[in-house]
């Protein structure tokens, strides 16, 4: 297989020269380029992208199966943080990121496992999905390898890497019972597994402290939803006997919630305290802070990356056992100490 050296002799230039042709950089001729383009075409060059992938077998090209039913993608905050740590660290190794996504035009009519197919993928990431779709689970059960992000499938060769969800919302209702709160509302999101964890840690802390939870008290919405969050707040705060404690399901909505409550003429936390998830960007600028729970999304996406390409370099000697990574309160301002 021809080299760069080999071109570069034949063609009589150097091979700083070369690469810069191969590479259509500007600052050398049209007819420099062309001739050389030509010549390493006769010779049979390979670019050494192409050559390692001949060599090894591989594509050296992730997919990352990411969407929501918010249709947030990208813009979501907390997966698109852990989707940059893991693009980063994945081109470290020498790996591209592509993404699979069904809705466009030409592709609506293959599965997510015809995508990675006929894409040549070694490996996808797969977060923010709904994990229950045929389409999904058929990629999960194939021979690609998977990392999933806050979801776990114990009976298939499928790597999962968690936030700990169960430590987190028990850390953050602890802090807010120790402010002497005992009246603490919880919107949740929709059904999934992480919402499941956060509901039943919060159900645990309450019992282990002996405070009832009234039905009134917990609603299920969803993630992401500013008018629910408004309207379930003003729901909340109408009651006979009101929270003196919210907390949201992620600190998005916490915004929506706390712009009502200031709306119904009430102050945060002199009146109300508040609590959200996730410690993104926001939660540090709003005023007062907002008490939340940080969740470490570089590591997330850095260990998803690092994990889900050990399954492709060493299959067979890889543990699938789950990674959960820690999480974190941060006290924020937005929960005071409170007295009946």
């Amino acid at each position: 297989m021809a080299s760069i050296k080999d071109i570069a002799k034949l063609c009589g230039v150097s091979v700083a020269t070369v690469s810069k042709a191969l590479n259509d950089k500007a600052d050398i001729s049209e007819d420099t380029k062309q001739h050389i383009k030509q010549v390493a075409k006769q010779m049979g060059y390979v670019p050494q992208y192409y050559a390692r992938a001949i060599r090894t077998n591989k594509s050296y090209n992730i997919g990352v199966l990411f969407m929501d039913d918010a249709n947030c993608g990208l813009t979501h905050d907390y997966f698109s943080s852990i989707l940059n740590s893991f693009k980063v660290t994945a081109e470290a190794k020498g790996y591209d990121i592509t993404f699979i996504n069904s809705n466009q035009p030409h592709d609506k009519h293959k599965t997510y496992l015809e995508h990675c197919r006929y894409r040549g993928l070694d490996g996808v990431m797969i977060a923010c999905i709904d994990f229950d779709n045929q389409d999904v689970e058929a990629l999960i059960n194939s021979d690609i390898p998977v990392v999933t992000v806050d979801r776990t499938y114990p009976d298939t060769n499928t790597m999962s890497v968690l936030s700990d969800n169960a430590s987190g919302m028990k850390e953050l209702v602890e802090y807010i019972i120790s402010q002497g709160h005992k009246r603490i509302a919880y919107l949740s999101g929709e059904t999934s597994a992480v919402t499941s964890e956060r509901v039943t840690s919060y159900q645990n802390v309450m019992l282990e402290h002996g405070l009832d939870i009234p039905p009134e008290y917990h609603i299920s919405t969803e993630y992401r939803n500013l008018t629910a969050a408004r309207q379930y707040t003003r729901q909340l705060l109408s009651l006979p006997t009101p929270p003196s404690c919210i907390i949201y399901q992620d600190d998005y909505s916490a915004v929506g919630g706390m712009e009502t409550i200031r709306d119904m003429g009430l102050s945060i936390p002199e009146d109300v305290s508040v609590a959200g998830y996730d410690d993104i960007f926001i939660a540090s600028q709003l005023r007062p802070r907002l008490t939340t729970v940080h969740q470490d999304t570089e590591v997330i996406g850095r260990i998803a990356a690092e994990k889900l390409i050990s399954l492709i370099e060493h299959k067979r000697g890889c543990s699938y056992k789950p990674v959960i990574v820690d999480s974190c309160l941060e006290k924020g301002e937005s929960v005071k100490p409170y007295t009946e």
